[in-house]
């Protein structure tokens, strides 16, 4: 049975809590204050903490800073009848997995706590079917942050290296929210040119321009009800700046050549790889643009900060891979986990799930070997031309293996498929050099435009 320790000064609240909770085939342990909230999770055995912010003796935030000492991964969830947004995320950031406004009701209530254990349990966020492990506090307590974010409707901006998982934790928001049937519109505003990014956002009319055919909704009309998330935000050029700061200051679009205002239902996310403060100081990003979309800040950090998660994160891969391509993979050698947690991983996430992608592929035997993680330019760039594997026939044939040109070929199409064609990224999420990545693509027959 799950035990919930509920800390709250109230009688009538606790017992209604303990009704609820009950109900739902959880133990529940009462506690009338923070200190003697603190006496009774010694007990142990507790799977989440409910506890009042506003109670004698010792208050809710007083007692999360104990509990996340003495028992830090028991979630905590917070309930207060003066909330804010500036609040929940004081909360959060010491902990807490949720926040909760008086009054509630006992459906709600039991929902938020199914949520936080099932989060705590999966230690991560799935989204589309693609999970993001977060064993670490630093992912927990992101993870947590972005449960709050989702309950509510502010603008949320995303910030971190590109490969962390900025696109998917807003996928994750969006699927967490009250609006998680309704649309959710992703609109990369680095791959857009200037010139068609405002009708790609905003729509036109027909003769808006020269070759305005047809009338067409932009991003926003289509996101309507739902959600609309403007990747890598700080590309965008200043004067759609101003546009995009009406929208969300209006909560209305207008289309190129069109005769008036539409009015719009939305959720707005945002993401950076940037140091938007950085870019605000030096003239290429709105400070007003910048404080709408900064209400609800979130920050990824890098692979390489996440030492707990790298390990599981490398053995999700494998296993997914594995299934993938129909590989036996049984074991990892040691040489091979250690080369694994020794890199730093610059291009994040992205750079490791094709790293491994490219050794499973490689791995033609029940273990996977150092040998196969390691780059070309790691091995020698002979080795691109040789066939690799563990298992060969009797007659020294090789058996269902494609040449590791073959299989380079592949990967380099698909990694330069999801950055869009930028031969920077892709070149640091391949572990390659920009130079070697073009004599590559001249040698494949492919040429890159620009």
């Amino acid at each position: 049975m799950k035990k919930v320790l509920v800390v709250d000064d109230e009688p009538a609240m606790r017992l209604a809590i303990e009704e609820a909770l009950t109900r739902k085939g959880y133990g529940v342990v009462l506690a009338e204050d923070g200190r003697y909230g603190l006496e009774r999770l010694k007990e142990g055995g507790f799977g989440m903490v409910i506890s009042d912010m506003n109670m004698p003796r010792m208050g809710g935030m007083e007692l999360l800073k104990e509990i996340k000492k003495a028992a830090p991964r028991v979630p905590v969830l917070l309930i207060t009848a003066y909330g804010t947004i500036q609040k929940a995320v004081e909360a959060v950031k010491e902990g807490a997995v949720d926040f909760i406004l008086k009054p509630f009701t006992l459906e709600a209530l039991e929902e938020t706590v199914e949520k936080a254990f099932r989060m705590n349990e999966a230690a991560g966020f799935e989204s589309k079917g693609k999970a993001m492990l977060a064993q670490g506090p630093q992912m927990q307590r992101v993870v947590s942050m972005a449960m709050v974010a989702a309950s509510s409707d502010a603008t949320v901006l995303i910030s971190g290296e590109s490969g962390t998982g900025k696109e998917l934790l807003a996928r994750f928001i969006h699927e967490s929210s009250p609006r998680c049937d309704k649309p959710f519109i992703a609109v990369n505003c680095a791959s857009i040119p200037d010139s068609l990014l405002e009708s790609e956002l905003f729509g036109h009319e027909k003769g808006a321009f020269t070759g305005a055919l047809s009338s067409r909704q932009g991003k926003f009309e289509l996101a309507d009800r739902g959600t609309i998330l403007l990747d890598e935000i700080s590309e965008m050029d200043m004067k759609l700046q101003a546009k995009l700061l009406r929208v969300i200051q209006e909560k209305e679009v207008e289309r190129l050549g069109g005769r008036g205002p539409i009015p719009l239902d939305i959720r707005i996310l945002a993401t950076t790889n940037r140091d938007m403060k950085k870019e605000v100081r030096e003239g290429r990003f709105r400070e007003d643009l910048y404080y709408r979309l900064n209400i609800f800040p979130l920050t990824l950090p890098p692979l390489r900060e996440r030492g707990e998660d790298i390990r599981r994160l490398a053995e999700h891969f494998i296993k997914k891979f594995t299934a993938k391509y129909l590989r036996r993979i049984e074991d990892v050698s040691p040489e091979a986990i250690d080369y694994i947690m020794d890199q730093e991983w610059r291009g994040n996430i992205r750079e490791m799930e094709n790293t491994i992608e490219r050794a499973v592929l490689l791995c033609q035997g029940k273990t996977l070997e150092k040998g196969h993680l390691k780059t070309c330019e790691d091995n020698g760039e002979a080795a691109c031309q040789e066939p690799v594997g563990n298992d060969r026939n009797p007659d020294g044939n090789s058996a269902n293996l494609m040449t590791l040109w073959e299989m380079e070929k592949g990967l380099i199409a698909k990694t330069l498929d999801e950055v869009e064609g930028n031969r920077t990224h892709a070149a640091r999420i391949l572990g390659i050099s920009v130079r070697t990545l073009r004599n590559k693509l001249k040698e494949y027959g492919q040429v890159l435009p620009g």
